[in-house]
């Protein structure tokens, strides 16, 4: 094993089914994303050495592995939410680029749509009443609510209208009607966003993600191993990781996400801008979270992601940075932690797989640069991962 700073790519990117699965098992939508990953790249499974899986199992990632046949001497099972993926891909990086592995396999799989259908669980997913949240539970404080109180911050400082995050939803659906695997493909209006159900103010139906099953995986692998790969590589340029706080009440600011971190470390560490990318992947459990990321990434100013999204920025047709291509947890899929499902996208996009959905540069080549930025918790954590062909 080489040891030194090996460059490091994703040689394979792959989505297991997502939607509507009632027949099927988590486990098995970990093994179709993962078979699809590896065939995607090309490599052999022998080359596999590291593992990584969060979600599944009471000795994740061991139970996964054993499941996929894999026996891992470098594993991963960090679990910070949404950001989850991120954070894993920016530690698989840095254990191959310092030669304590040569290949890394991150999936994840869930049914959690499908499990509410069968009762195998509660539509009211509990953190737990222990340590500091103990102070905040008893008052009914959902981790949606919470989201609600940061949005209603950002428009009470910097007049953000119900209409700029509506927009958001909007753009989304737009961007899902060109990708048919997409969960919903029908065109939503502002008014459509604005006149639905309540869930917790400000937040109507439709400016909260979807729940859907679905798994995913991505392999990265030393800059070795890419000449034998089936697909061009997409490099890893540089990595962010930040928690924040888990009680509201260590929030120093409710209209500042830990992307404001997380995004300025990977931005300095892949010696690029935010100006220089082409697209971004940002999670979107709420139309807020789409907002603020990228206000807080540098996309814009602090306050004015309002009239940044607002313009249509965020549309793949015609937009000036176009953010969640494949419709994003708004209107594609969402089954739980959907910080890999960014990977994937950005993978495909940085090389042309991404069909109607394609997003070009303004000379009419494929883009260059893409970022994406998890966040997890209600905005607890945030890593961010700066891609680049």
């Amino acid at each position: 094993m080489t040891s030194g700073n090996r460059k490091v790519a994703v040689v394979g990117a792959a989505l297991a089914d997502c939607g509507r699965l009632d027949e099927t098992t988590p486990y098995a939508l970990h093994a179709q994303a993962a078979r699809r990953a590896l065939a995607d790249s090309g490599l052999d499974r022998s080359v596999i050495d590291g593992f990584a899986s969060a979600g599944l199992g009471t000795l994740a990632p061991v139970e996964v592995a054993e499941y996929l046949g894999l026996r891992p001497t470098w594993v991963d099972s960090t679990s910070v939410g949404g950001s989850t993926w991120e954070v894993m891909a920016a530690h698989a990086a840095d254990a191959i680029a310092a030669g304590h592995a040569e290949a890394v396999l991150l999936v994840y799989g869930s049914t959690a749509r499908a499990d509410i259908r069968a009762g195998r669980r509660t539509g009211n997913l509990s953190f737990g009443a222990r340590g500091p949240l103990q102070f905040e539970v008893p008052y009914g404080h959902s981790l949606i609510a919470k989201y609600a109180m940061a949005a209603r911050r950002h428009m009470h400082e910097y007049g953000t209208t119900l209409e700029q995050l509506a927009s958001v939803a909007v753009q989304a659906r737009e961007n899902a009607a060109l990708n048919p695997d997409a969960m919903f493909r029908d065109p939503v209006t502002v008014d459509d966003v604005l006149s639905g159900p309540m869930i917790a103010d400000p937040f109507t139906k439709l400016h909260c993600c979807i729940r859907s099953d679905g798994g995913a995986a991505v392999l990265l692998a030393a800059e070795e191993y890419v000449q034998d790969c089936r697909t061009p590589p997409v490099w890893v340029l540089g990595t962010g990781e930040h928690v924040s706080h888990t009680t509201m009440s260590e929030w120093p600011d409710f209209t500042v996400s830990p992307a404001a971190v997380s995004g300025r470390i990977a931005f300095e560490r892949a010696g690029v801008r935010p100006r220089d990318v082409d697209l971004a992947e940002i999670y979107d459990a709420f139309t807020y979270m789409t907002l603020v990321t990228l206000e807080d990434l540098g996309f814009c100013g602090k306050g004015e992601g309002g009239a940044f999204v607002e313009k249509g920025r965020l549309r793949v047709s015609g937009g000036e940075l176009p953010v969640n291509t494949d419709g994003g947890g708004l209107s594609a899929q969402h089954p739980g932690m959907r910080g890999l499902f960014l990977l994937v996208e950005a993978v495909r996009q940085l090389r042309g797989e991404a069909g109607a959905r394609q997003v070009h540069r303004p000379d009419g080549h494929l883009p260059e640069l893409a970022v994406a930025s998890g966040t997890g918790g209600w905005f607890c954590s945030s890593a961010t991962v700066v891609l680049g062909r």
